[in-house]
């Protein structure tokens, strides 16, 4: 893959169209962050509209932060890993992912990773709100080691950390501008704001991202962000990429009820 990603990266003179191979369809998924009843609705959404489109070499990227500060993230990391076994998902790490592996053995770790909406983490796991609150930060990480199967932490670890298909780079916070991609660092790939987000020039790649949300899909040219606030707006954003052609599928929570439908965006 890094032989493609540096073809990629060798074209900065030229803007062509970007495009993903012939035969081939991508669904790129926004942050999740512990939302799985917009995650299932959108899962629904992209299986019916992949069944009605001419059949093609699918493939769906999930951009990273599965979990934390919504209410289900053992049920979206559940749910990710159940849809894996049917058809090709890819899964990007995002800072939370970082945090919360991080969480079991370094207790400074855990301590941010709980004010950063990992407590809403550790709860999905069963642990009872009662005594997580009147715990002390040991007995915190020894509930969570005790909690979440080496299953779910395996599945984890194994996330990626950038996916190139075509004209377009997957990573979850973006990169370091004009820094070659065998240097960038996890810590760029998965943390990354300034200076990637005000960057104007081309990269070489249409960087596909989330971490940093958008009220809506914020297409640059150069980069797309597809984190539109899953866990605060109730959003939910698929990024549809085929041939040279973009378009949109959301799940959206309004007065409670939750819809999956294609979104067209003003030009």
């Amino acid at each position: 893959m890094l032989k493609a990603i540096r073809h990629l990266f060798g074209r900065e003179g030229e803007r062509p169209t970007a495009s993903v191979p012939a035969g081939q369809r991508v669904y790129a998924v926004g942050d999740v962050h512990g939302r799985l009843d917009l995650f299932n609705a959108l899962i629904d959404a992209i299986e019916a509209d992949d069944a009605s489109a001419v059949p093609a070499d699918t493939t769906v990227v999930l951009l990273g932060d599965l979990v934390d500060r919504g209410p289900d993230s053992a049920g979206v990391v559940a749910r990710a890993r159940d849809w894996q076994r049917g058809r090709k998902v890819r899964i990007l790490a995002g800072n939370h992912e970082e945090m919360f592996l991080k969480s079991f053995t370094d207790r400074d770790m855990l301590r941010h990773f709980l004010r950063f909406g990992g407590r809403e983490t550790v709860l999905s796991y069963g642990i009872d709100r009662h005594i997580y609150n009147s715990a002390e930060i040991d007995d915190v990480q020894s509930m969570m080691n005790a909690c979440v199967p080496q299953e779910d932490r395996d599945f984890i670890a194994g996330f990626e950390d950038m996916i190139a298909i075509g004209d377009y780079l997957f990573v979850h916070a973006g990169i370091m501008p004009d820094m070659p991609l065998e240097e960038q660092h996890s810590k760029y790939l998965r943390w990354i704001r300034e200076p990637f987000l005000s960057h104007a020039a081309p990269h070489g790649a249409v960087i596909v991202h989330g971490h940093t949300i958008f009220d809506e899909p914020d297409d640059r040219g150069n980069r797309i962000g597809i984190d539109t606030g899953a866990y605060c707006n109730g959003r939910l954003t698929a990024l549809v990429l085929e041939g040279d052609t973009r378009r949109y599928i959301e799940a959206v929570e309004l007065d409670g009820a939750i819809s999956a439908t294609p979104r067209v965006l003003a030009a």
